[in-house]
């Protein structure tokens, strides 16, 4: 049955919507009504186009898929001076689902990287294309409007504006008033204001993709259309690391060692073919196109978000567009070049609605085409980039989200870099392929519903503390049960359940997946999960700020217990265990067994790829806690969300250094609690014979010990700035351990503590996050962890070269700690940073802080000269913060403000510099 449509609306798709022109390669069949077709004036298409005679023998790189990735990343290859590629097209450039792309290119995101990638494709297609290769790529300039309904959103487009700020974007924050002065046809009855973005456009997928590899071709890189690839040839080297060999086409054999897959919703297929797991899939995406409508013409662009529905200006007509919340999926099939599915009404009727409250015209205006292909889709709504896990040369460039023309023109430069120098420029970890578990990779179930909900949430409020309700309960740790009885509400990262925080209100587990209602799938009633998420829907503190605070301070005055059991927990060991922690880690190695150091892994730019713990080890006696080896092994514990990425990082320096050794994954095989504050030796001695004074057990130092009967790993390490010990814990003896910690702490005021309390206390002490203020485009000079690297001893590792150079020459951006008691909210990220009136930055990650009583962020600030930014530099300036448009004072600190003599991790609890730091800030 139709949803409820408008009544004029009903009556054309009654007459015409589900008629339409099947577009196939070789045919097309007539009907009336409103019929299929893409609204612009050529295309690609050529059915008598002959299949080619010969591919070359030998390339650097193959690239496979002519749409907009393949042709940019062909492009950016040869500016690189990387000529001798070829790019493979099973029928003609565009033809799968670049052809029928709606074309536009939106300038501001939630997301520093994203509105770099953004802004290199605007300048490629509206400055460089044409003038270089003589072909229009149809850029037209008519700006963009984001449609806010209410605060929140508001204030969501308002921090979008302030971090594009620092990019040099331009846009506007309009009243209702002044936006439909901008756009006389839109409806502002229930307008709260917009957003104007007037660098925003469209372009034609045809011209872009016809410039780009008219460009690459002149500099001596080869397109073959009509060609089919057959077979990816891998082999293994001498240490059975499989390699790119060769690509088999429907012509011939080229032999290469780079594959480039850009075969968007054909990739998973592709992938296949050589073992790599691609998690997409692929869903009937569509738009329509409607008469002519008077007064339009040069209008820009409009988003509204809060009715998923974007109105893109089309000549004189516009293109109405979204993201329903029933997509239906695709299995894709091998011949369906330029070709359209018909409409299903059913589906796309709840974009309508939508549509005609914000231009109520297009309630009276006809229908002239509809526009339904193949789109492919991820779990996060991110595109698929970077080199495989299971491959080595097998390059990913795909699943854009149908955002593969906007973002094509930055990301084809990205991969480029990432193949040629084995790092991209940008930081692209959120599009690295790396950032999803292996194990995650190839379940279709976490595929499908994981996918079901980025895509119906992608025009959502993106807030800071937002978390998934698709394919929850994946890894539950051996805790997970006891935390949930005891209000534990969870966090999803990397398939793990991990605490967030603890609310007094009792549990509130993670249901099944409901899809939102839709399908005929009932919707989960009184779901007091999705309650307490809902409670964080907001740019302001949330409800439980205090219950947070409450956590963090029992933590600065007492204990806590943090379940930290989604880490990666991984041994390295082997004839050149040593070789390969010396080469791959910054800090010191060859320290003596029983040793723990805090360390980066860099690469060969310099660029931070992880922070993480190693332990050296002797071998044991088998099992996960003591794995059995020969020689010294090292025990590494690396940050959960990241630790695919850290597995593979170092898993690549092994395979390129042809180091004898391998890492052994017990992630899942042992439990990781946590226990910080003044009172943690305490409630420890009390279970265990081991003795935990500063003399025995000093600070970053590990033992096997027993603890209330059960034997484990000790690790003296904090990442709150507390003293205190992570246990790593076999599975069967966690609960145990766990029981006999909260029984005995209860004497001290233990409280159970998530990671959103770790956030605000790590921020406090100044220690960092990997990739929220710890980047693989940031060095550990200008991180303020030049500590971590070895440089006055001669021992080399990755990334040490650039390490040294840029010591000699200086550093041109540097991390530094913001704090204010500006009152009207936190401190979320994306703020601007002025010094002296000129932009310097912008905050990566914020927090409230709870001991301090302050709003802290940092950020890395940089010279509008380019010159070197000292310590001198920072003190001498006076600072402001930009949060959502309003400056607020901000004071600047080389050191963290609390315990900046690290005096609490060792044990020392003297308040006397604590005390007067907080003087200083008037706390």
């Amino acid at each position: 049955m139709l949803r409820k449509l408008p009544l004029g609306w009903l009556t054309l798709v009654i007459q015409g919507g589900p008629k339409y022109i099947k577009r196939t390669h070789h045919a097309r069949t007539m009907c009336s009504g409103p019929t299929p077709g893409v609204p612009y004036e050529t295309s690609l298409q050529d059915e008598e186009a002959a299949e080619p005679k010969s591919v070359p023998s030998h390339v650097d790189a193959v690239i496979i898929g002519g749409g907009s990735l393949g042709c940019s990343t062909l492009y950016h290859l040869t500016k690189l001076g990387m000529t001798n590629v070829v790019l493979l097209e099973k029928d003609q450039l565009t033809a799968g689902t670049t052809w029928h792309t709606a074309g536009l290119v939106w300038n501001l995101r939630p997301s520093d990287t994203e509105i770099e990638l953004l802004s290199s494709t605007r300048h490629l297609i509206s400055e460089v294309l044409e003038a270089e290769t003589g072909v229009n790529p149809g850029w037209i300039n008519n700006g963009g409007l984001f449609i806010a309904n209410n605060k929140e959103r508001l204030d969501e487009y308002k921090r979008m504006a302030t971090v594009a700020k620092v990019f040099g974007i331009e846009s506007h924050v309009l009243t209702p008033e002044e936006s439909k002065k901008l756009y006389p046809l839109m409806n502002i009855d229930d307008l709260y204001g917009t957003l104007y973005s007037p660098a925003d456009g469209t372009i034609d997928p045809a011209g872009v993709c016809t410039a780009l590899t008219r460009g690459a071709t002149r500099a001596g890189a080869k397109v073959v259309t009509n060609c089919r690839v057959k077979d990816i040839k891998v082999a293994e080297d001498g240490m059975g690391v499989k390699r790119v060999q060769a690509v088999e086409t429907s012509i011939g054999t080229i032999n290469t060692p780079i594959v480039i897959n850009c075969a968007g919703v054909w990739a998973r297929t592709i992938g296949e073919k050589v073992g790599v797991n691609t998690p997409l899939c692929a869903k009937k995406h569509a738009y329509i196109v409607t008469e002519r409508i008077e007064g339009v013409q040069n209008l820009p662009n409009i988003r509204d978000h809060d009715a998923s529905v974007y109105l893109k200006l089309q000549g004189d007509a516009l293109a109405i567009g979204g993201y329903e919340p029933d997509p239906i999926f695709w299995k894709p099939v091998p011949e369906f070049a330029f070709s359209l599915f018909e409409l299903d009404w059913d589906v796309f009727a709840v974009h309508i609605e939508g549509a005609i409250n914000r231009v109520p015209v297009i309630e009276t205006t006809g229908i002239k085409s509809t526009v339904c292909g193949p789109e492919s889709f991820t779990p996060d709504h991110k595109p698929l980039m970077g080199e495989a896990p299971e491959v080595r040369g097998y390059f990913l460039g795909c699943a854009f989200n149908s955002s593969g023309m906007m973002l094509g023109g930055g990301c084809g430069k990205e991969l480029a870099h990432w193949v040629y120098h084995g790092r991209p420029e940008l930081d692209m970890y959120g599009f690295d392929i790396r950032r999803f578990a292996r194990f995650l990779t190839n379940n279709s179930g976490w595929i499908k519903e994981r996918s079901h909900e980025a895509y119906t949430k992608n025009y959502a409020m993106v807030f800071p503390h937002d978390e998934p309700l698709a394919s929850r309960g994946m890894i539950k740790d051996a805790l997970h049960e006891e935390l949930e009885a005891a209000g534990c509400i969870y966090q999803e990262r990397q398939g793990f359940e991990r605490p967030g925080w603890f609310s007094p209100n009792g549990p509130a587990p993670v249901l099944k997946y409901d899809y939102y209602g839709s399908y005929g799938i009932a919707k989960n009633a009184n779901y007091e999960y999705e309650q307490r998420l809902m409670d964080d829907y907001t740019f302001d503190f949330p409800r439980h700020h205090d219950i947070i605070g409450n956590e963090c301070l029992a933590t600065r005055n007492n204990a806590a217990a943090f379940n930290m059991s989604y880490f990666g927990k991984f041994y390295l060991v082997g004839p050149d265990a040593q070789k390969a922690a010396d080469w791959i880690f910054t800090n010191d190695m060859t320290k003596a067994d029983g040793t723990t150091s805090y360390t980066c892994m860099l690469n060969q730019f310099g660029g931070v790829e992880s922070d993480l713990t190693v332990s050296p080890i002797q071998p044991g006696a088998g099992g996960p806690l003591e794995p059995t080896f020969e020689g010294r092994g090292f025990y590494v514990a690396a940050g959960g969300g990241n630790s695919q990425h850290s597995l593979t990082h170092i898993n690549t320096a092994i395979q390129d250094q042809k180091f004898d050794c391998r890492m052994l994954d017990h992630s899942t095989d042992l439990c990781m609690l946590s226990v910080q504050g003044p009172k943690s030796r305490d409630i420890l001695q009390a279970l265990t014979n081991t003795d935990l004074s500063n003399e025995n057990f000093p600070f970053s130092t590990h033992q096997i010990i027993t603890l209330a009967g059960h034997t484990l790993r000790a690790l003296r390490l904090t990442f709150v700035g507390e003293l205190g010990w992570e246990l790593h814990i076999p599975n069967e003896s966690a609960v145990p351990v766990y029981k006999a910690v909260m029984q005995e702490g209860a004497k001290h005021g233990i409280v159970n503590a998530g990671y959103r309390a770790i956030e605000s206390l790590s921020m406090e002490k100044g220690y960092r996050h990997w990739h929220a203020d710890l980047r693989s485009n940031d060095t550990p000079l200008e991180a303020g962890l030049a500590f971590t690297c070895k440089l006055k001893k001669a021992t080399p590792f990755l990334g040490r070269e650039a390490i040294e150079k840029q010591k000699a020459d200086g550093i041109r951006k540097k991390i530094v700690c913001f704090t204010t008691d500006q009152p009207h909210g936190p401190i979320l990220g994306l703020e601007t940073i002025y010094r002296n009136g000129e932009i310097v930055g912008f905050i990566r990650r914020g927090a409230y802080c709870f001991d301090l009583q302050r709003n802290m962020g940092y950020g890395y600030i940089q010279r509008a000269d380019g010159g070197k930014v000292t310590n001198a530099y920072v003190k001498e300036g006076e600072y402001q913060i930009d949060r959502m448009g309003e400056l607020y004072p901000a004071m600047a600190h080389v050191k963290p403000p609390f315990d900046p003599e690290n005096k609490r991790v060792k044990g020392d609890y003297s308040d006397v510099l604590a005390d007067k730091v907080k003087e200083e800030l008037h706390v």
